[in-house]
């Protein structure tokens, strides 16, 4: 029986190519798209599931009010924390890696540090090849290597004891270990000096939110009691003598200020659902992973209702078949089993020809998301045989149960053509294509433009012929004599022709700044970004004044007590004029001089913060944090000026790492990248749905236009017009097509209002979309239908009479 199945699936497909091959491509096209979602949602969900720790283990996330949501902690807690019974182990790190040079001997490499207190361990449970997990941190001038790290430095001596040389230090390798799976913490190394050099001198700190907090608990269960004990923590010993300091009371002093709330996210869901990025392999996007997830399956939905309609549409050529089969004896049980065995044959080539596809375009993949994903793991194939099965149902049932259906009088008298089963699942099944088609360009037109808005926004600062250079400063434990060496290399770079200003910061822009903390205006607490930068960064970036003047080393006042705020500070100091107004930053009173216009720190699709802006002298210790340097270059001088800059940075200021620098300007777009490629993305499937949904819509017009050639050539042996042929076969998909396109207006409305949240600043969703989206479908409608219509009336009339 499967022989024969087979045989006459072998016949037919050979005899209606063009059909077969557009069954095959539609449907292995769906199952690719779908297989590229998958890949992405697996290997995001894998991170972490391998720590025992994971359901136990938050990461703290600090909200401060006015929607400032920071990965960042103070130090103080961990004196008050160490008494709470609902945690019962925390470590502080940096959420974020050193990437430095480690020296063995002759040998140098560079590799990513992660830098973080003695028990780190017990919260990553790494797998140790070799030292003592309970015991590598005896001091801290030890580090901790990966395996792989290890053996690019040591070879095949054991690292154990051995001396490495890391930022002027020797370290002692005291273990090797090795990551077990994708993690939200992969250093190549783990250091212990935050021990003795950032968390000291932090113990009453508490505004500057500098650290990342990891808190451990008993069960999961334990985890509201643990956020609201540090919650109190704060409200006991932050709130309470910080309302006492501007005489009010904490009631007072909370209405205006707002109190400090605790957001922890599991390591088993920090990875997509953390609300900030708080570790150093950074966050996945879990609203991008799930628009690619529920485009997929649109796309997938597509592809077998385009299958359905491409098989009912060819079932006609068919019916005669079926009709004998059922002369002959054959039931619907063994009609409905053929057509389903001929779906898993065609499914089976789809899923071979979307493997292909995949592996094929895969490297290109993995670029568009920055990822390593590879076809691989029992559970891609678990999935993969679960999307075989749904196919085969969703795609193969229909139309078998619709074919077994086939009135075997009327297929056998020549009349089936005037049959009108199936007409409305048919008609249905093509308003749906429509919808998803009109979804996707309505989608894709919002998307662009929202991207365009980004791209062309003004920044409120002029980037051109600007580069960053990550300055790694000499440390000392002096900041006066850091900032003199800074002082030399800017008089150096000054010198270099083509070179018109320079200027260092402790911030980054488009990277945002390194840290916050909060100063008090009479009843007000405002938390700000720290802005430490030298004279002349402002003019240097055409960042104007909204009021007062720019800090200038023409008055010595301003490395003394001088600050300025930006427009987003001064509205939340409800003060009209602030300048020459004094106010509280960390103890120390500064006068305000001048208010910055508002520009964007962390890109154009992020609000603006408050920001505090001051010299490098007037709060030192900031200069430990100043690792960018700024030069404007003449652009006609650009190039020999590089060449010149390089030259200098590797011979004089950094000579053991590569010199590298990058345009203010490209900065800022690589900052909303992820939404260009959602872009690019929208695009990609954009053009892939309407190749699809124009399958169908041939295939449908197709199969209506046979089944009306017998009244077109009646019509036409009575005299009709081709042009009035053409209006009445084209009428009812131009109704279709309005039809989908009212069915996908409300839910695009809807989902990319969501979608355009992710934005502080935003393109409105007008009607103009919609009206573009509503045009070209219809445009694309025309051509496949009138180009159908066109050939049919053309066909000889005589063939489709001669039974009458």
């Amino acid at each position: 029986m499967l022989k024969n199945w087979l045989k006459i699936f072998l016949y037919n497909a050979k005899k209606n190519k063009f059909f077969t091959a557009l069954n095959t491509l539609g449907l292995s096209i769906g199952i690719a798209a779908l297989i590229f979602a998958i890949l992405y949602w697996n290997e995001e969900h894998s991170y972490n599931q391998w720590n025992p720790e994971k359901d136990t283990v938050f990461t703290v996330a600090t909200d401060l009010g006015n929607d400032i949501v920071w990965p960042y902690s103070v130090y103080p807690l961990a004196k008050y924390m160490k008494d709470e019974p609902s945690i019962e182990e925390f470590c502080y790190f940096n959420n974020w890696y050193y990437y430095e040079l480690v020296h063995y001997g002759e040998k140098k490499q560079q590799i990513n540090i992660l830098d973080a207190q003695k028990n780190f361990f017990d919260f990553c449970p790494f797998e140790f090849v070799k030292g003592d997990i309970n015991n590598v941190f005896p001091d801290v001038n030890s580090i901790v290597l990966e395996e792989k790290t290890a053996q690019s430095i040591f070879g095949n001596e054991d690292p154990i004891g051995k001396e490495i040389r890391y930022s002027g230090r020797k370290m002692v390798v005291r273990g090797v270990y090795k990551i077990p799976g994708k993690s939200s913490f992969e250093p190549d190394a783990v250091t212990n000096l935050i021990e003795g050099t950032r968390l000291k001198g932090n113990e009453e700190s508490w505004g500057n939110f500098n650290f990342g907090l990891m808190l451990k608990t008993k069960s999961p269960e334990d985890a509201d009691k643990a956020r609201e004990a540090v919650e109190n923590i704060y409200f006991q010993y932050r709130t309470k003598p910080y309302a006492k300091e501007e005489g009010l009371s904490v009631d007072e002093y909370i209405k205006t200020n707002g109190t400090i709330k605790i957001k922890l996210t599991s390591l088993a869901n920090s990875r997509l659902h953390s609300p900030v990025e708080d570790t150093p392999e950074g966050q996945g996007n879990y609203q991008f992973m799930l628009i690619m997830l529920g485009l997929s399956v649109l796309i997938l939905i597509l592809s077998i209702v385009n299958y359905v309609n491409l098989a009912t549409a060819n079932a006609i050529k068919r019916a005669k078949e079926v009709g004998v089969r059922k002369i002959l004896g054959a039931t619907k049980k063994n009609i409905v089993k053929q057509f389903i065995f001929e779906t898993v044959l065609v499914t089976i080539m789809a899923i071979v020809l979307a493997l292909v596809i995949v592996e094929l375009s895969l490297p290109y993949y993995n670029d568009f998301l920055n990822k390593t994903l590879v076809i691989s793991s029992s559970q891609f194939y678990l999935q993969l045989i679960v999307i075989f099965f749904i196919v085969v149902f969703m795609a193969g049932m229909l139309p078998a149960i619709y074919v077994s259906n086939f009135n075997t009088l009327k297929v056998l008298k020549g009349n089936f053509g005037r049959s009108k089963n199936g007409v409305w699942l048919r008609n249905g099944m093509l308003v749906l294509q429509f919808a998803i088609a009109a979804f996707f360009i309505i989608g894709s037109y919002i998307v662009h433009q929202q991207v365009n808005y980004m791209s062309n926004k003004d920044l409120g600062l002029k980037g051109d012929q600007v580069i960053e250079i990550y300055y790694r400063r000499p440390y000392h434990k002096d900041p006066s004599i850091m900032f003199n060496n800074y002082t030399v290399v800017k008089q150096e770079l000054s010198n270099i022709k083509g070179v018109q200003a320079v200027a260092a910061t402790a911030f980054s822009l488009g990277g945002g700044a390194g840290s916050s903390s909060g100063f008090t205006y009479k009843d007000q607490r405002i938390q700000a970004q720290n802005m430490a930068a030298d004279f002349g960064f402002l003019e240097m970036m055409q960042i104007k004044m909204a009021k007062g003047r720019a800090l200038s080393d023409k008055f010595s006042s301003d490395t003394i007590n001088g600050m300025m705020i930006n427009e987003t500070a001064m509205k939340l100091m409800k003060e009209k004029d602030p300048i020459g107004k004094t106010i509280d930053w960390n103890g120390e009173q500064l006068r305000v001089v001048g208010v910055v216009k508002d520009f964007h720190l962390n890109g154009p699709q992020n609000e603006i913060p408050p920001m505090s802006f001051f010299h490098f002298k007037t709060i030192d210790w900031m200069t430990y944090n100043m690792d960018k340097i700024y030069v404007k270059i003449s652009a006609d001088e650009m190039g020999s000026a590089l060449e010149e800059i390089e030259k200098f940075w590797t011979s004089k200021v950094d000579t053991e790492y590569p010199f590298g620098y990058e345009f203010v300007n490209k900065k800022y777009q690589r900052s909303y990248q992820e939404y260009v490629n959602q872009k690019n993305l929208f695009s990609l499937l954009n053009g892939v749905v309407i190749l699809i949904a124009l399958f169908g819509l041939f295939a449908l017009a197709s199969y209506s236009i046979q089944r009306k050639m017998k009244d077109i050539a009646i019509r036409k042996t009575l005299g009709a017009e081709t042009k009035v042929l053409l209006k009445e076969l084209s009428r009812q998909y131009i109704l279709f097509c309005v039809a989908g396109f009212i069915l996908a207006t409300v839910p695009a409305w809807i989902l990319l209002n969501k979608w355009l949240e992710n934005f502080a600043y935003r393109v409105d969703v007008s009607f103009v979309p919609f009206i573009i989206g509503f045009i070209g479908l219809m445009i694309l409608t025309l051509v496949v239908v009138l180009s159908r219509a066109y050939a049919a009336t053309r066909v000889n009339i005589l063939k489709y009479l001669k039974y009458e």
